[in-house]
C-alpha cells in the first residue's frame, strides 16, 4: 500500500501507528483478501467485530458523561443513531477511508469505495486497529473530535470542552491557544473567576466559574461555537 496514503490517513486520524500492519489490515476488504488467499492476506472482518464493541463503548461513555440528565431510553436511541451504518459511512468519508481501501477487482469496478456498508465496516475496523495499537485514548480523541464540531449533526456535548477545542485547533499547524483570567472576585470560600480564551491572540470565547478550571471549561465551550461558525480553526 502507498506509504503516502497511509501517512495522510494517520494525519487525518490524529494518530501515528506503532504497528502500521494493523492499519493496513483494517483497510483490507474481504474481496481483496479472497483474491490474495495464497499470500495469506486476512480481511478486516475480525477487526470490524472488535471495532463494533470499541465504538459502542466509546460512544456510550461520551453520551453518559456529556448528557448527565438524559434518561436511559433516550441514551439508547441516541447511541443507535450515532453508530448506524449511515453515520459511520459519513465519518469514514470524512477521514478519506474510501481512497485507502484494498478492494478486489469486482468491488473496485462496482464502486465499493463509496459503498456505505464497506465504509462503515472499515471505520469500525480502523477504530479497533487504533485500540489494539494505542488503547482507548486515541479512539476517544478521534470520536470526540468528530462530535465536537457544532455543524456536525452527530455532535455530543462533551464535558471536557478544553480538550475538544484543543483537538479542533490542532487540525491546522501554527495555531496558538491560551487562557487568561480577566477578573477574580469574592471571598476565598466563594471565589468567582472570569476567563477568556484566545486563538492566535484574538479572543474567541469567555466564561465564568467558581474555579479557574471551571471558568476555562466555560470559555472553551463558548469558543467551540464561535470557531465552528466563523471557521477560525481552519484558518478561514
Amino acid at each position: 500500500m502507498d506509504k503516502n496514503l497511509l501517512a495522510e490517513l494517520q494525519s487525518r486520524m490524529g494518530y501515528e501507528f506503532k504497528d502500521i500492519g494493523l492499519l493496513v489490515s483494517a483497510l483490507t476488504h474481504s474481496s481483496y483478501a479472497n483474491e490474495q488467499k495464497k499470500s495469506g492476506v486476512a480481511s478486516n472482518e475480525r477487526l470490524e467485530f472488535l471495532g463494533d464493541s470499541v465504538l459502542g463503548m466509546t460512544v456510550a461513555a461520551l453520551i453518559y458523561n456529556g448528557r448527565p440528565k438524559m434518561p436511559e431510553g433516550q441514551m439508547t436511541k441516541l447511541r443507535a443513531e450515532l453508530v448506524c451504518e449511515k453515520s459511520l459511512a459519513a465519518l469514514a468519508s470524512e477521514l478519506g477511508l474510501g481512497g485507502c481501501l484494498l478492494l478486489g477487482r469486482g468491488e473496485e469496478k462496482g464502486g465499493g469505495r463509496k459503498r456505505p456498508s464497506i465504509l462503515a465496516d472499515a471505520f469500525e475496523a480502523a477504530l479497533a486497529a487504533m485500540y489494539l495499537d494505542g488503547g482507548f485514548e486515541p479512539v476517544k480523541r478521534l470520536i470526540a473530535k468528530f462530535f465536537a464540531h457544532q455543524d456536525n449533526p452527530m455532535r455530543i456535548e462533551s464535558s471536557d470542552h478544553k480538550t475538544a477545542l484543543q483537538e479542533i485547533v490542532q487540525e491546522k499547524s501554527g495555531q496558538s491557544l491560551s487562557y487568561h483570567v480577566t477578573r477574580e472576585s469574592g471571598p476565598d470560600h466563594q471565589k468567582s473567576f472570569d476567563v477568556e480564551v484566545r486563538l492566535n491572540g484574538a479572543r474567541v470565547g469567555q466564561g465564568t466559574g467558581r474555579s479557574k478550571k471551571e471558568a476555562e471549561q466555560d470559555a472553551a465551550k463558548t469558543a467551540l461555537g464561535a470557531i465552528a461558525s466563523v471557521g477560525c480553526a481552519a484558518g478561514k
